[in-house]
């Protein structure tokens, strides 16, 4: 396989230690020589993702910052987080795989199980599985969503918490466990750090989100998938500048409020 550059979109406008601690994902997976990930934060988004208005803004923030990707030379997408935000649309865009860690981790999981959990870290994100698992027809292979209910740093994520929020994510793991679960899906790519400490302790697999999204986008570079047309339509009339006016216009608002 040629060398291929994969673009993953960053879901907040982190500055560079924000974007490195999700970089960290890579060391979590092997791929093979000739790919390579670069990582881009949106212009604007939602704070926290924890409500119908998060997830309106979070489609277009993550459709925005896509919108070129396949023009400015990359091969694949794959999208940092579990709401899937954008992924649709920009599969109605773009001619190159768009990959995206929920719908990817639910079937994952399905591939070893016959069920699952979401193993999540703040209640209020729990309504962004109900969305997805409903919108996938999958809601009947959940068996639970458990949650310690911490609330979230999306720019730090768990260092240096791993002390005090490590034990918590594995006792609502266990009680996934204990309501059924087979395997069990990290809820967020912002609770990478605590995959393997928990993989090591819990007698059912768990799932790692962001990783698998870049081990699933080589695999299909490399047999040649992508989605299908016929699920994702393009649009008849492209709106691409418009949404790039308004994520400019986004950026500065938020801006003004820092």
């Amino acid at each position: 396989m040629a060398d291929k550059r994969v673009l993953v979109i960053v879901p907040f406008p982190l500055d560079d230690e924000g974007v490195a601690n999700r970089k960290a994902q890579l060391d979590s997976v092997q791929l093979g020589p000739g790919i390579s990930f670069e990582y881009k934060p949106v212009k604007a988004a939602p704070a926290l993702y924890d409500s119908h208005h998060d997830y309106v803004l979070a489609d277009i923030s993550i459709f925005e910052a896509g919108l070129s990707a396949e023009k400015d030379g990359y091969d694949a997408v794959c999208i940092d987080t579990m709401s899937d935000s954008g992924m649709n649309a920009l599969r109605s865009v773009l001619d190159i795989p768009v990959i995206s860690p929920g719908r990817a981790s639910f079937l994952t999981a399905l591939m070893f199980a016959n069920n699952f959990s979401v193993l999540t870290q703040w209640d209020p994100w729990k309504g962004l599985y109900t969305k997805t698992l409903r919108e996938y027809g999958l809601e009947d292979k959940c068996v639970s969503v458990r949650s310690p209910n911490i609330a979230p740093d999306v720019s730090s994520l768990l260092g240096g918490k791993e002390e005090d929020v490590f034990p918590k994510l594995l006792a609502a793991a266990m009680q996934c466990v204990e309501d059924g679960a087979q395997a069990i899906c990290l809820g967020s790519t912002t609770m990478h750090q605590s995959h393997a400490w928990l993989a090591e302790r819990l007698p059912v697999p768990i799932i790692n989100p962001g990783p698998l999204t870049y081990k699933l986008a080589e695999a299909a570079l490399s047999l040649g998938l992508k989605h299908s047309r016929a699920a994702y339509p393009r649009p008849h009339v492209y709106m691409g500048d418009m949404i790039s006016g308004m994520l400019d216009g986004g950026a500065r608002v938020q801006q003004s409020q820092v």
